[in-house]
C-alpha cells in the first residue's frame, strides 16, 4: 500500500454528473466552460475535490460509460485543452480533481473493438475476453456474437454494446480462457497505465475506477484483481505519488490491499448502506421504523479488515441511486448529512443533494439511465429559464426538469440561512476546524439505534457525535461526559448522571472529558 496523498486527510468530495451540471453554449446539455463558471459555488459549499463522472469520447449508450476513444474528451463538453483549462481552474481555488476511469469495458464503438472483430489475427485480437467459437457463449457473463467475421463470442459488461476488456482469467479452464501473465490480458494492462499516465499528465489528480474489482475474470477471491491493482500502484508511485484513487469495489480490505486509497461504502453488495437512506424504511426517517444495526456490524467489520491502511466513504448518493429526497425529506436530510459529514473516510455530495433536489419520477430513459435517470436532472440553480442550467429552448434539455412548483433552487437556499445548503456549509466547516471529525480520526460506536452516537477521536482531541432522526426524544447511557458543543442542530442533550436526553430529529457534536 502507497502513502496517501496528504490533501485526502480533509478531503470532501463532490459528484459532478457533467451533462446535468452547467450548460454554457445553449445546447441543452452541460459541459467543462459550465463546471468552471459554477467552481466557486463548489468551493464556498467547502468542498475540497471534485469526482467527475466519465467525459472521454462516447456514443453514450450508458452515459458515457461506453466509451470509444479514451484519449479524447466528448465533444459535447469541449476539448482536450477545455479539459485542461478546467484542471487548472480547479488547481487555482486549491481543490483537486478526480476522473470517471472505466478499465472494465469500452463501447463496440472503439477502434481496439472494430480490430479485435476481424478474423485476421492482429494487435488487438486478444484486447477483449472471445471464446473460440460462436456457438459458445461466455458462462456467467452476457455475450455479443454472430456481428462479424471472427469466429467467437465476446463477453460483455451490463449492456450488450460493453464488450469487455480482457485481463486474462485467474483460473482459466477453457481453451479459449487467458491467463492474467498471457500477452493479451498484458497489453491492455498496460494500455490502461497508459491511459492513467495521459490524463495525469495533462493535470488531473487521479481516479475513481469504475467496477474496480471485476477486471480478472474467475476471480472469486480478488486475488488476482488485487495483484492487477498492485502492479498499477507501483506505476503510480513510480511516476505519480500524489495520485488519488478510489475504486467502486465495495470491499476495503481487497481494494485497499490493491492500492487504492479509497473504496465506497456502495448502494449493492453486503454494506446495508440503503437500510440509512433508500428503503420502505430508512434509518433517517423520523418515523423510528428503520434499523442501522446491520449497517453498523458490517461497517466495522470493514473497518477494522481496513487496518486503517485506506479511507472508507459514504456518498450521499450518485448517478446509479435513487436521490436522498426521495425517501427523507426536511429536516431528516439536515440530521442525515450530520452523519454523513461526521463519520470517517472523505465524504462525498452527489451535486444538487446540497440543496435538496428531488428525484424526477416517471421519466422516460435516457442513454441507458432507465429508472437511474430521475436522479439524473439538470442542476436546478435559480429560477430563471432552465433554473439557470441551460438558455436552450426546454425540448432541448438532456433530461427534463424537476416542474414541481416548490423545487429546490440552490440561489433561493444559499438566501436562506435555515436551509439544508447552510447546514451543510456549517458542518464541511466543523469537520475542516477538527481533525477528530477528518478522513482519519478513529471511531468507536457507543449506542447503536435510535439514538446513534460515536466517538471520533484525534490527537488533540475527542468528539462524541449523536444523532437521533426520531421524531420524539431519545435517551441513551453513557460513561463519557460531554463538555463543550462545537455544533447542534434540533435541540442541545441534557444529562442526568450517565443518562443522555437527546432531542427529537437532532444532531451534536460535543467534546468529552473520558
Amino acid at each position: 500500500m502507497s502513502t496517501q496523498p496528504k490533501w485526502l486527510d480533509n478531503a470532501v468530495f463532490y459528484e459532478i454528473y457533467p451533462q446535468s451540471f452547467k450548460d454554457s453554449n445553449a445546447d441543452g446539455i452541460g459541459d467543462f466552460q459550465g463546471i468552471i463558471e459554477k467552481l466557486d459555488y463548489i468551493k464556498e459549499l467547502g468542498c475540497t475535490a471534485i469526482w467527475m463522472n466519465p467525459c472521454f469520447e462516447s456514443p453514450f449508450g450508458d452515459a458515457g460509460y461506453d466509451v470509444s476513444d479514451y484519449y479524447k474528451t466528448a465533444p459535447r463538453y469541449g476539448t482536450n485543452e477545455d479539459l485542461k483549462r478546467l484542471f487548472e481552474e480547479v488547481h487555482k481555488r486549491d481543490m483537486h480533481i478526480l476522473l470517471d476511469l472505466v478499465p472494465g469495458h469500452t463501447s463496440i464503438n472503439h477502434k481496439w473493438f472494430q480490430e479485435s472483430m476481424k478474423a485476421e489475427k492482429n494487435e488487438y485480437t486478444d484486447r477483449y475476453v472471445w471464446t473460440d467459437s460462436i456457438w459458445e457463449e461466455v458462462w456467467g457473463m452476457g455475450s455479443l456474437r454472430g456481428i462479424s467475421d471472427r469466429d467467437g463470442s465476446c463477453a460483455v459488461n451490463f449492456f450488450s454494446h460493453q464488450p469487455a476488456l480482457n485481463y486474462g482469467f485467474y483460473k482459466p479452464d477453457r481453451p479459449w480462457q487467458q491467463s492474467m501473465d498471457d500477452e493479451g490480458p498484458k497489453a491492455t494492462l498496460e494500455e490502461l497505465k497508459n491511459i492513467m499516465r495521459f490524463w495525469l499528465n495533462m493535470g488531473a489528480d487521479g481516479f475513481r475506477v469504475d467496477m474496480a474489482g471485476s477486471l480478472v475474470k474467475h476471480d472469486e477471491e480478488g486475488k488476482g484483481t488485487i495483484r492487477l491493482w498492485q502492479s498499477v500502484r507501483a506505476f503510480l508511485d513510480s511516476e505519480f505519488p500524489n495520485a488519488a484513487m478510489v475504486s467502486e469495489w465495495g470491499e476495503p480490505d481487497k481494494s485497499l490491499q490493491g492500492g487504492f486509497h479509497m473504496d465506497f461504502t456502495l448502494h449493492f453488495g453486503p454494506s446495508h448502506y440503503n437500510d440509512l437512506f433508500r428503503c420502505d424504511k430508512p434509518y433517517f426517517s423520523s418515523k423510528v421504523e428503520g434499523t442501522i444495526v446491520d449497517f453498523v456490524n458490517k461497517y466495522k467489520e470493514s473497518y477494522e479488515k481496513s487496518e486503517r491502511k485506506g479511507l472508507i466513504c459514504i456518498p450521499s448518493g450518485n448517478h446509479d441511486m435513487d436521490r436522498l429526497a426521495r425517501s427523507i425529506h426536511g429536516d431528516e436530510l439536515k440530521v442525515a448529512f450530520a452523519f454523513l459529514l461526521s463519520m470517517p473516510g472523505a465524504p462525498f455530495i452527489y451535486y444538487g443533494d446540497e440543496i435538496g433536489m428531488r428525484y424526477v419520477e416517471n421519466l422516460t430513459s435516457v442513454e441507458g439511465g432507465y429508472n437511474r435517470t430521475g436522479s439524473r436532472s439538470p442542476m436546478q440553480w435559480d429560477n430563471s429559464l432552465n433554473m439557470g442550467f441551460s438558455s436552450a429552448a426546454k425540448d432541448r434539455l438532456y433530461i427534463p426538469q424537476d416542474e414541481s412548483s416548490d423545487r429546490p433552487t440552490a440561489e433561493e437556499q444559499i438566501q436562506d440561512e435555515n436551509s439544508l445548503y447552510h447546514e451543510i456549509k456549517r458542518l464541511i466547516a466543523v469537520r475542516m476546524s477538527h481533525e477528530a471529525l477528518q478522513s482519519r480520526g478513529e471511531i468507536e460506536f457507543v449506542n447503536v439505534g435510535y439514538p446513534l452516537a460515536y466517538l471520533r477521536s484525534g490527537k488533540q482531541e475527542t468528539i462524541v457525535v449523536v444523532i437521533n432522526p426520531a421524531a420524539e426524544e431519545k435517551t441513551f447511557e453513557c460513561k463519557y461526559l460531554p463538555t463543550e458543543c462545537i455544533y447542534n442542530f434540533g435541540g442541545k442533550i441534557s444529562a442526568d448522571g450517565t443518562t443522555i436526553k437527546v432531542p427529537a430529529q437532532s444532531a451534536g457534536f460535543y467534546r468529552i472529558e473520558k
